[in-house]
This record gives structure tokens, sequence and C-alpha cells, in this order.
């Protein structure tokens, strides 16, 4: 260990973060590895470790030959000022060693408001930040993750970017890297090349010219850069890398326990949610494989709760059956099963009765949106029926908390959609007293709203998000409509989330709004304790450039998006159609009772019914 590491760490918060040698992390022979990468996530420990892609690709990275993946997190502050004090660098949790030291930098980037925090860890670790101040093909620096599918506003800092799924690719790049190395190609022939990957897109390879009144003319190619990077993805998920072996942090996380993942993609089409395009299409993994890897990871692990994961875990079809082959195991070690994603629509008895085996921690449920009608522009095909009888079910099965979830500002949202979220609860309230086994305990409803994002690759990427004077207007309209003393309200922040909307739907040209801020002190903004709209707003002005140039303003149908030459798989013909739906309030069915053409299946070598 490092001696400025010893010094530093009594005088900080949680030095366990920091120290690593945990139990099953990766240590490699220096000797024996010809390329390190650095394995970045702009965020603290525990949000890091909470990260199931990255355990996966952590995995991945180490299982081949000469490679050696170590893993860094963004510090605290505290733990920062110590560091640039002592001019200690950043360093990687397994070799202590700092990230100079690795061939590749990589960042897992999950959420819009980690961006300038990419930027700290730069500087933290004696990094230049331009992509095109880094002449040499070391350290070369990549990100990934689903704020990638718009990458604009860190095209200035990044090298390339890996979309999608990263098993395949990431190793196909790493390869690429290393031949490089071994026959000197310079940056730009190693980037030309890589940019001939599927799913890799390089930044500075494009020219994007705009028109006077701000908006994106045209993204130009070039040095044979193809007009579109489309995703990758894991075509049979039976054959995917699963990490049994995970590691067991010294510290508490976030999600501290064995994160099972049934299938990727969703099947429903709501028209706001980016995951549930980008991830697209659904793929399951088997029941038996998921009993096993269950096992194997609890029993490796020694942790004594397993939490089932996907977008939307209750749609996994063999879901029932594989609690019942669980049941026998979990019964002996004492695991307790949950689900973090459950549908209003398809939560039965049977589920309720095998999840009442563990410990009843409340169930969340997630509406979105106050009446039948704004469900139906959203398409969230839920209806009130359906959470009263989901809700009627788990209290006669013993639960006494409910969680749910809604959307302030959805398109065409109006005061009596945002009134129908108290009268859903009240509702909520009135089932429990119809049903509950036991009303000794009382019952504890949690409403909570969030400030609508438009986000790219969705079926709203045009719409304009309301302001933050309306969002908190309709809060207030909100919050004096909760009349029943045991339902409580929380909602999200409103600065935080018209950034988010910024940061999302920007282009290239907020590279030097996003480099000002970092310089005016942003950094880990996902933390109220560090956020600062005002920071913000000052280097918007600094730089000047409007913001809500880029959250307020709706987008017309034929206007260039900075994220144009990236593509998920689903058609931008098919989210105009969608949109066009919502406005007539017209649903769609999910993707298992009817394919509505929207381009994924040809990812996995399907046909569409366009």
């Amino acid at each position: 260990m490092d001696k400025r590491l010893e010094r530093i760490l009594p005088r900080v918060q949680k030095p366990a973060r920091y120290v690593g040698g945990e139990y099953n992390a990766v240590m490699k022979d220096k000797s024996e590895v010809d390329t390190r990468i650095a394995f970045c996530f702009p965020d603290t420990y525990e949000i890091g470790m909470s990260n199931l892609g990255m355990r996966i690709l952590y995995g991945v990275m180490n299982n081949m030959d000469g490679v050696w993946c170590e893993r860094v997190f963004a510090p605290w502050g505290d733990m920062e000022e110590e560091m640039r004090k002592t001019g200690m660098p950043l360093f990687a949790l397994e070799s202590g060693e700092p990230i100079t030291h690795h061939d590749i930098v990589a960042f897992s980037v999950g959420y819009e408001m980690a961006f300038p925090t990419i930027l700290n860890m730069l500087d933290l670790a004696n990094i230049p930040l331009h992509s095109a101040e880094r002449t040499g093909l070391t350290p070369l620096v990549i990100a990934g993750g689903t704020a990638m599918y718009n990458a604009e506003p860190l095209a200035d800092f990044i090298d390339l970017v890996s979309l999608g799924e990263g098993e395949d690719i990431t190793v196909e790049l790493v390869e690429l890297h290393r031949q490089a190395r071994r026959e000197g190609w310079s940056k730009h022939e190693f980037l030309c090349k890589a940019a001939q990957l599927d799913g890799i897109y390089v930044p500075s390879l494009y020219e994007v010219t705009y028109h006077e009144n701000g908006t994106v003319k045209a993204i130009i190619p070039h040095d044979g850069a193809p007009e579109t990077v489309t995703k990758r993805i894991v075509q049979d998920m039976d054959k995917s890398y699963f990490p049994v072996k995970t590691i067991v942090p010294s510290t508490e996380i976030v999600q501290d326990r064995v994160m099972l993942e049934l299938f990727r993609g969703c099947i429903r089409g709501c028209r706001f949610c980016q995951a549930g395009y980008v991830y697209r299409p659904v793929r399951n993994r088997s029941r038996d494989l998921c009993a096993a890897y269950g096992v194997a990871s609890c029993n490796d692990s020694g942790y004594q709760e397993m939490t089932l994961s996907s977008l939307s875990t209750s749609d996994y079809p063999e879901l029932t059956a594989l609690c019942d082959t669980l049941e026998d195991f979990c019964t002996r070690r004492h695991v307790n099963l949950s689900l973090p994603s459950l549908r209003a629509d398809n939560f039965s008895m049977n589920l309720m009765q095998r999840l009442a085996k563990g410990r009843k921690s409340g169930l969340t449920f997630a509406p979105e949106a106050g009446t039948q009608r704004l469900r139906d522009v959203i398409n969230k095909n839920v209806t009130l029926e359906d959470l009263l009888t989901s809700c009627k079910t788990a209290f006669a099965g013993g639960y006494n908390a409910v969680k749910l979830y809604f959307m302030l500002g959805l398109p065409t949202e109006t005061d009596e959609d945002v009134l129908g979220i108290a009268d859903v609860a009240a509702r909520v309230m009135h089932a429990w007293r119809e049903s509950a086994a036991d009303k000794s305990r009382g019952v504890r409803i949690t409403v909570s709203t969030s400030y609508f994002v438009p986000k790219p690759h969705t079926a709203f990427q045009w719409e304009a998000q309301i302001s933050r004077e309306e969002y908190e207007r309709r809060v207030k309209l909100l919050r004096e409509a909760m009349t029943t003393k045991t339902v409580t309200y929380n909602w999200h922040d409103g600065e935080t989330s018209f950034l988010e909307a910024v940061l999302a739907r920007g282009d290239r040209r907020l590279g030097k709004v996003l480099e000002t801020a970092w310089r005016m002190g942003a950094r880990l903004d996902a933390w109220e304790e560090y956020f600062s709209l005002q920071r913000w707003m000052d280097a918007f002005a600094q730089c000047g450039i409007d913001p809500h140039f880029y959250a307020n303003r709706v987008r017309e149908r034929d206007e260039v998006m900075p994220w144009s030459m990236i593509a998920s798989g689903v058609t931008e013909s098919y989210l105009w159609r969608e949109r066009e739906r919502a406005y007539e309030s017209v649903t769609t069915p999910d993707c298992r009772s009817h394919c509505n053409g929207c381009g994924a299946n040809r990812l996995v070598g399907g046909k569409c019914d366009v």
C-alpha cells in the first residue's frame, strides 16, 4: 500500500472504499500481463460495486489471457481533497497503482449526471482531459453504458464509445488494441480500424455542422467511419458470461446481494423508457441455468439474499417455476428472494406466496400516471383495476407496505392527470382496508414522483421537458391533494432532472460547458451534497449557450438529432409512429403477443413485421 494512502485513510469517511483486497477480487502477476485495463465507475464504491454490468465485464476481461482488469471508483470529497493535497494520483483498487500505468481507461456510464465526474477522474489521474491531447495509443480512454447512446457532450474527452452490451465487443476491441501496440500503429490508425468494428463509435471521425438556428445541419463521417453505428448485443443469454464468483465487498454497498439476471430487454414498450427500447430484443436465460447460477453465487459469496433482476422481472415466462426450483435451496440456506420490478397486471397469488416465504419487505409498483388516458398515452398497458387487484392480493398475504412510482410532466399531462395520482393512492388505501389480513400493523403507502426527462432513442425523444416552474407547480398541486395520513409523498428534485435533460439531449457543443462547470467545481453531481444548478447556469452563461434550447424545446420530425449516427436497432420510423399513437391515446400490444415491427429482431437474425 502507498504510504500516502496509509496516512490518508484515518482521515476520511469509509476508508474501506479505497483499500481493495476483497474476496474474489482478481489479482494477477504483472510479468504475465501485457494489457492492463482500469475499469472506472464515475461514482462512489458503493454505487459502482452494485452495478451488475460492471461485474460482468470485469469477469469477461479478466478471463482473457494476458489481460488484467482492475476497478477504479470516484473518491468522495474528503478523499479527493486529501489525494490532491498529497499529490496522490487516482489508483486502481487491485494493485494500488496509478491508472496511468494502464493501457486502457474504460468508463461505465449509466447516468448523464456522471459526466463531470469522468473529467474529474481523468484529472485526478493526471491524464490530459481532451482526446486530441492524448496522442499515443495509451492510455486509451473509452466509455460504454446506457448514457452513451448520446455521447456527444463527452465527444471532446473520450477516444471511442462501445455501444450496447459489452461482452463480445470488449474482447474484440482489447485484441485490436494489443495488435496496434505490437505493430506500432499510430493512434489515428487504431481509431480508424476500431471504427470498423460493429458497435464502436469514434467521435473524432465525425464532423458536425449546424444551422443558424442552432440545430444540427449534418453529421459527416470521415476516414471510412460508418454513417451509422449500431449497438452490439449478446444473442444467446445461455452462452453469455455470468459472474458466479462475484466480488464480496468489504463495506456496505447499495445492492449487497446476489443479482440474478433472468433476461435482457423488455416486452412492454413504454414510450418514455430509454432502457425498454435500447435493450431490445428480449432474450431469456433458461430457468435451469438461472437456478444453477443463483445457487452457485450464494454458495460462493455467502449471501442470504438473491434479487431476480431484469427490466420487468415478473415478465419472465418461467418466473414461478424458477422460484419453485430455488425453493428448497433458499429454505435450507435461509436465502430470501426479492423482485425489484413488478408489473401490476401480472402479480399473482402464486407469486406472492413464493415471495412471502422470505421476509416481507414491501412491494413496489410503477403505474407512472394517475389516469387511464395518460397511461394509454405512455403505453403503460396497466389499469387501475390491475393495480388494485395486485395490492389486494399483497395485503391479503400479509404485506402492509406499498411503494407507487409516478412521473410528472409526461406529454399531454393535465391537472386532472396530476390529481389522479392522489386518487390512486386513496384507492390503494381503501384496498388495504378491504383486504388486509392483519390491520393491527397499519399500512405504509409511499407515492414518489419524478420529473419526466425526454430521452434519446425513445418515442418521446422529440418532446420538450416542461419548465422547472411548471414542474414545481404540479408538485404543489399534488402535495396539497394528498390528504390521506397514511400516504407519504416524495418528489424528485427538479433542478437535477432539468440538467439531466440538457445533457441527455445535448450535442458536442456542450463539451465546453461541461469542462467549465467541472473547473468551477462540478463533480459527483448525482449527489445532492455536491450538485449546484447555479454553478451549471453560470457555466452556460460563460459559454454563451442556452440550456433551455436542449431541454425545453419540441424537436421537429425532420430535425437531425445529435445522436443520429447511433442506432439502437429500433427504427426512427417506428419511434415516430409510437409518438403519433401516443397523441391518439392508442396503445401498442406487448412484443410477446404481437410483433410491432420495431426493427430490433433483426439484431438476432429474425424478421420484423414492419
